[in-house]
C-alpha cells in the first residue's frame, strides 16, 4: 500500500479535523483525559510507598473510583445547564486543589481518612472531557457520517491514553517519585482542561431550562436505561480481562509481562477505532452495538483455555478489535436518542456505567483468581459479555438494518 493509497484512506479523519476549532479541542481534551489511565494507578503506587499498605491504597483509589462514578452524571447535567467554559474551568480547578491536597496528605502522614476524602474529592470533580469533547463533536458536525468518523476519532484518542498512561505515572513514579506519575496526570488535566474550557468557539450551548423556557425535555430512558446496563456490563468485562490477565502473567513467572500483554488488547481497539471511522454504516447504532456486544463476548471465550502468555497477548488482540465498534456505537446510538438540551447528560450516564462496571468487575476476578486461578477469572469476562448481548435486545429496534461500504 503506497503513502498516497494510505493519505487518501485517512481523508475522513482530516476533514473532521478540518473543521474550525475541531482540531484544538481535541487534542486539549486527549490532554486533559490522561487521568482516566493515570490517576488510578498512580494513587495506588503513591499511598502503597507511603504507608506499605495495597489495602489502603485499594480503598484511596477505589474512593476516587466510586466518587467519580457518582457524581459524573450530575456533573453532566451542568454541563448542560450552565455550559461547558464554566462548569469544566471550575470543575478542573477543584480537581487540581483536591489531588494537591491528597498528595501532601499521602507524604505528610496525615490520618488515613483524610486521603480518603481527598482521594474521593478528586475523582468526584475530575472534569468530565470525554463526554464533553463528544457533544462538541455533535454540535460542531450535526447528524451524519463525519460525526460517526469523529466518534471513532475520539475511540482512538481514548486508547492512545490508555497505552500512554500507564507507561508514563508507572515510569515516573518509580523511577523518579511517587508523586511524580500523579502530579504529572493532574497537571496534565488541569492544563487541558482549562484550555479546552477557553475554546468558546465551538461551545455547544447551554440550555438552562425555568419558568420561561419551560421544563427539561425527557430522557428516553426506553433506550438510556437498557445502554446503561449494557455499559455497566462491558466496563465489568474490561476490569475482570485486566484482573485476569495480570494474575495469568504472574502464575507463568512473567508478571512484569502484564503491561505489554494489556497494550494487545489496547492496540486491537485503536486500529478497530481506526477502521470505524472510515466505514459508512448502513445499520442503526443499536444494531450495531448488539452484534459489537456480542462480538467482545465471544472474543473473551478463547481466554479461557489459553496457556501460554504468548497466545493470551494473541487472543486480546483479536478481542480488541471489538471494543472500538461496540463504543462509538454506543455514543451514536445516545447521540441519536437524546435532546440536545441533555445530550451531555445522556454521554455521562454511558461513560459512568462503563466506569462504574470496572471497580466490581476487577474485585469479582481477584475473588475467583484467589480461589481457583487466573484462568478461571476469564470465565467473570465471559459473564459479563453475554450480560451485555442480553441487555443490548432491549434496546428499541430500528426498523432498517443493512450494510456498510468503506470510503
Amino acid at each position: 500500500m503506497t503513502v498516497s493509497t494510505v493519505a487518501r484512506s485517512l481523508s475522513p479523519y482530516r476533514r473532521v479535523l478540518a473543521v474550525p476549532g475541531a482540531l484544538a479541542f481535541s487534542l486539549t481534551g486527549l490532554l486533559a483525559r490522561m487521568p482516566m489511565s493515570m490517576a488510578s494507578i498512580g494513587i495506588v503506587l503513591l499511598v502503597q510507598q507511603a504507608t506499605g499498605s495495597y489495602r489502603v491504597a485499594g480503598v484511596a483509589s477505589a474512593a476516587y473510583t466510586v466518587a467519580e462514578a457518582g457524581l459524573g452524571i450530575a456533573q453532566g447535567r451542568l454541563l448542560d445547564r450552565i455550559g461547558q467554559g464554566r462548569v469544566l474551568a471550575a470543575a478542573g480547578a477543584l480537581f487540581g486543589v483536591a489531588m494537591a491536597l491528597l498528595i501532601v496528605c499521602v507524604e505528610a502522614g496525615w490520618p488515613r481518612g483524610l486521603v480518603y476524602v481527598f482521594a474521593a474529592a478528586g475523582g468526584g470533580t475530575l472534569p468530565t472531557i470525554g463526554s464533553s469533547v463528544r457533544a462538541r463533536w455533535s454540535h460542531v458536525l450535526g447528524t451524519g457520517r463525519e460525526l460517526a468518523t469523529a466518534f471513532a476519532l475520539e475511540s482512538v484518542v481514548d486508547e492512545i491514553v490508555f497505552l500512554i498512561g500507564p507507561i508514563v505515572v508507572t515510569a515516573l513514579a518509580t523511577g523518579w517519585s511517587p508523586a511524580a506519575g500523579l502530579g504529572i496526570a493532574v497537571v496534565a488535566c488541569v492544563t487541558g482542561t482549562l484550555l479546552f474550557a477557553t475554546r468558546r468557539d465551538t461551545e455547544p450551548p447551554a440550555h438552562r431550562h425555568d419558568a420561561a423556557s419551560g421544563p427539561r425535555p425527557p430522557m428516553p430512558w426506553a433506550t438510556v436505561v437498557p445502554l446503561a446496563v449494557v455499559s455497566l456490563a462491558l466496563g465489568m468485562l474490561f476490569g475482570a480481562t485486566e484482573v485476569a490477565t495480570i494474575a495469568f502473567t504472574d502464575e507463568h513467572g512473567h508478571r512484569g509481562l502484564a503491561g505489554l500483554t494489556l497494550a494487545s488488547w489496547s492496540v486491537g481497539s485503536l486500529l478497530s477505532g481506526l477502521v470505524t471511522g472510515l466505514v459508512s454504516w448502513r445499520s442503526g447504532p443499536a444494531t450495531r452495538l448488539r452484534w459489537g456486544a456480542l462480538a467482545m463476548a465471544l472474543g473473551a471465550v478463547p481466554l479461557l483455555f489459553a496457556g501460554s502468555i504468548p497466545v493470551v497477548a494473541a487472543l486480546l488482540f483479536v478481542a480488541g478489535w471489538g471494543i472500538a465498534p461496540t463504543m462509538v456505537s454506543s455514543v451514536s446510538l445516545i447521540e441519536r436518542s437524546v435532546p440536545s438540551g441533555r445530550l451531555t447528560e445522556g454521554m455521562a450516564i454511558q461513560s459512568t456505567g462503563v466506569i462504574g462496571g470496572v471497580a466490581p468487575g476487577a474485585a469479582l476476578a481477584g475473588v475467583i483468581v484467589d480461589a481457583h486461578g487466573a484462568s478461571a477469572a476469564y470465565w467473570l469476562p465471559v459473564a459479563a459479555g453475554f450480560t451485555a448481548v442480553l441487555a443490548a435486545q432491549l434496546l428499541p429496534r430500528a426498523a432498517h438494518v443493512t450494510r456498510c461500504s468503506v470510503h
